[in-house]
């Protein structure tokens, strides 16, 4: 009983009202993976007036950045209780930032960097904010700088602090500094890319053709990846999952290769132009484009079965035509899951049980 239920969403939607006259369980399933944030006191205090807020944090020589939250969040609590407890995170944050909370579904009065009032949730819809904690990084101007998407591990949050409090933008891509702070790094991964059997053989034509085209995943890794070792072995490696990649054309490109492709949208280039152009700054990453070839969402975070799944089936499904927001989506898809008497737990890897207690540390 685990979420290979997702598979079942399209048509639990499709015929709500059938379901909606089906009586229900005698028992929910129960929910595992939620846990409470409780957020550092020396996160700013502000009134959320966010142009007000560069201005201050410039006379203060900082700069802004803005950590989307939701409550029950594990991957938040992560970033908390992992992350921002360690001392060279916390030191930078208080040198070099104002950090302000935004809860993407709070009601909180926002005046957004274009002087429009918003709420939180609004603000948060209006920037496409899909994942928590996501951070933006905003420069004296107001501009966004960088923006992570989902969950990353202290070193790579320590890179991108570095990257944006030093103003390193006018200098070096984040992807190349990124790249040139871990070469040296030790690794404890295989030389190789994981070879799989659902990743296309030669693709390097990309183009959706004709009608019945699949979906398309295009997986980013590169050698010596233990972050790519643990999306194989730990997430991947799921039975469900793999039902779901079958759904797709499934690419994989080194990162840093000077093959030519053609792109999705027609363009012939080198694979590591492509992905500079896409904006994937580190491995492994994923991004998944519909039938037509056009983007619809990208996994870009150490997330685990129940969120890489989601995000499959979200493209599969075409339920993202119906639904814009991910979070609401998949606040649908656990509704439906528990209704039928199922447990969900939503930070789960592979070889780990049903029921397991979120740990961080």
């Amino acid at each position: 009983m685990t979420i290979r239920y997702l598979f079942a969403l399209t048509g639990l939607l499709a015929a709500f009202s059938l379901h909606a006259a089906t009586p229900a369980p005698a028992q929910t399933g129960t929910y595992y993976g939620a846990q409470a944030t409780e957020y550092p006191a020396w996160f700013k205090e502000s009134f959320l007036d966010l142009r007000e807020d560069v201005k201050e944090a410039k006379q203060s020589g900082k700069r802004v950045m803005i950590l989307f939250n939701q409550d029950n969040c594990p991957y938040c609590s992560a970033m908390v209780e992992r992350n921002l407890s360690q001392r060279e995170i916390e030191t930078t944050l208080k040198e070099k930032f104002d950090v302000i909370a935004m809860n993407i579904w709070g009601d909180r009065e926002v005046v957004g960097l274009d002087g429009k009032s918003y709420t939180e949730k609004t603000y948060a819809a209006a920037l496409k904010i899909q994942f928590t904690p996501s951070l933006m990084f905003l420069d004296e101007s107001g501009e966004t700088v960088l923006r992570l998407n989902g969950y990353v591990p202290p070193a790579r949050m320590q890179a991108a602090l570095d990257w944006v409090g030093g103003k390193m933008e006018k200098k070096t891509s984040f992807r190349d500094y990124v790249a040139e702070r871990e070469k040296d790094t030790p690794k404890r991964a295989s030389a190789d890319m994981i070879a799989q059997d659902f990743f296309l053989k030669g693709a390097s034509d990309l183009r959706r053709k004709g009608k019945q085209a699949k979906p398309l995943a295009v997986f980013f890794e590169q050698k010596d990846c233990p972050d790519c070792e643990v999306l194989h072995r730990r997430v991947l490696a799921d039975p469900e999952v793999r039902q779901a990649l079958a759904k797709f054309d499934n690419a994989r490109f080194d990162m840093w290769s000077r093959e030519i492709i053609t792109t999705p949208e027609g363009k012939r280039m080198p694979v590591r132009d492509w992905v500079r152009q896409l904006g994937v700054n580190y491995a492994p990453g994923i991004v998944l484009f519909n039938n037509a070839g056009t983007e619809v969402i990208r996994w870009e975070s150490s997330f685990r079965v129940f969120h890489t799944m989601g995000m499959f089936d979200y493209v599969s499904s075409r339920d993202y035509q119906k639904e814009p927001n991910f979070q609401r989506y998949l606040a649908g898809v656990t509704e439906h899951i528990r209704e039928q008497g199922r447990d969900v737990n939503i930070y789960r890897f592979a070889d780990e049980p049903l029921a397991m207690p979120v740990r961080h540390r």
